[in-house]
């Protein structure tokens, strides 16, 4: 642990260009809290060494081809946070990441003093978006006003609807703490359009605005 006992907060990069991945693994390695497990040129080579990991930056242009989509459903088990980390030139692949639910998109030409503050604020269970996400987010007014994953909605439905966090779980098949981190998403998400919902009844009131839950349901 490091110095102030604050925890390590451990980091997963996946990035096809090596240049990137040392440069970053170095900065990030350099703060007391951060550090950089293990990396790979795919997904499912990150995931060969079976890492537990909180943050996974995510290029989201990979030489295999495979889609912001695939790869964030493949890194899910892994319970970490994700971060799509772009050039920022293709707003589609954006959208798709936040879609499939990344948490936040920094930008290779940010400074390191910003990709350090958003490994912080994406553990801390913050969103963290730089402008390049609010431009191409804002291309699809749609998304801007749902901002959840498929699953994110599912489970959104049946909490705000009036379901413990525990019938939640057992109705989808998975752990009460997936349900719980789900939920916080969901928050981080509609704090990041200025949509705040810090209790269930706001939860209920977002799930209705955007079709989610039926009014009166």
């Amino acid at each position: 642990m490091p110095p102030g006992g604050r925890k390590i907060i451990r980091i997963g990069i996946v990035d096809d260009h090596p240049a990137v991945v040392i440069g970053t693994a170095a900065f990030l390695n350099a703060q007391p809290d951060l550090r950089v497990l293990t990396t790979g040129s795919t997904v499912n080579q990150l995931l060969r060494d079976s890492p537990s990991l909180d943050v996974v930056l995510l290029d989201l242009v990979l030489a295999d081809r495979s889609s912001p989509a695939e790869n964030i459903a493949a890194l899910s088990g892994t319970h970490a946070r994700i971060i799509a980390y772009t050039s920022g030139d293709r707003p589609q692949l954006i959208r798709d990441a936040a879609r499939a639910g990344a948490d936040g998109m920094i930008r290779k030409s940010e400074s390191p003093r910003v990709v350090i503050d958003a490994v912080r604020a994406v553990h801390n269970g913050e969103v963290s978006a730089t402008t390049d996400w609010a431009a191409a987010l804002d291309q699809d007014t749609h998304f801007v006003d749902a901002a959840l994953s498929t699953r994110e909605a599912e489970v959104l439905g049946l909490y705000a609807s009036g379901e413990t966090a525990e019938h939640v779980a057992l109705l989808l098949h998975i752990s009460r703490e997936t349900v719980l981190d789900h939920i916080r998403r969901v928050r981080a998400k509609y704090a990041a359009v200025e949509r705040t919902a810090t209790t269930k009844v706001d939860l209920l009131r977002r799930a209705v605005e955007d079709g989610i839950v039926e009014f009166g349901r």
